[in-house]
């Protein structure tokens, strides 16, 4: 069986806030790998941490919306989403936090 490529997408989401050191990353591991989307979520040197989500549209979509709420703890002020065009040999096989 051939794999649908079609409707599959690729963002990369720097969210800002309160961001860093409240579960964050490993909450948006969780979300992602439920929704069986692939990329990673990293803290960057200003604060920020930067998301890079693909799979599914609908699953990106959903996913790009709870940035926007993040963990309880997190207060998320920003969500910046950036379309990427990846080859299928950049296309992440899993969701890694680093």
């Amino acid at each position: 069986m051939v794999e649908n490529r079609s409707n599959r997408i690729a963002r990369r989401c720097v969210v800002s806030g309160r961001v860093q050191g409240v579960y964050y990353r490993a909450s948006a591991r969780e979300r992602a790998r439920s929704a069986q989307l692939t990329g990673h979520a990293r803290n960057l040197p200003d604060g920020r941490v930067e998301v890079l989500a693909c799979g599914d549209e609908a699953a990106v979509v959903r996913f790009i919306e709870w940035l926007w709420e993040g963990p309880a703890a997190a207060k998320v002020l920003d969500v910046s989403i950036e379309t990427l065009e990846l080859s299928a040999e950049e296309w992440p096989r899993e969701f890694r936090t680093g």
